[in-house]
Formats: C-alpha cells, structure tokens, sequence
C-alpha cells in the first residue's frame, strides 16, 4: 500500500510560518506595546523613500519653436 501524503494549502502553511494570524498580530502589538514600544501613525500621502535626484522630464519628438 503507498503512503498517502497530508494536503495542506499554501495559506495554511505560510500563516503557521509567518505567524499572522490575527490572533498571533494582538498578541505581538501587546508584547510589542508591554515593553514599551510606541506606535508611530503615518499620514496619508507620506512616503519612506528619499529622492535623491532631480526630476527626470523625458520629451518625446521635436520640441516646436515660438518665434
């Protein structure tokens, strides 16, 4: 007789690796906020990245002229 193999979905697997479910999340924002940690809210529109260049303007075809 062949062994027969368990079948467990990919979500399944990644939430018991990860550790995200939402109970798992409560009790990672209470240890998190138990020891002290604070948390910080981000306004809408804000973003982590630092631009460390100029805009780039790309013109495509002949630029018409004014005389």
């Amino acid at each position: 007789m062949a062994a027969t193999r368990k079948k467990t979905t990919i979500k399944k697997v990644d939430q018991e690796i990860a550790g995200t479910d939402s109970n798992s999340i409560e009790k990672q924002t209470a240890d998190f906020l138990a020891s002290g940690g604070k948390i910080q809210e981000i306004p809408s529109g804000v973003s982590g990245q630092v631009q460390t260049s100029g805009p780039r303007h790309i013109t495509l075809g002949k630029r018409h002229q004014t005389n």
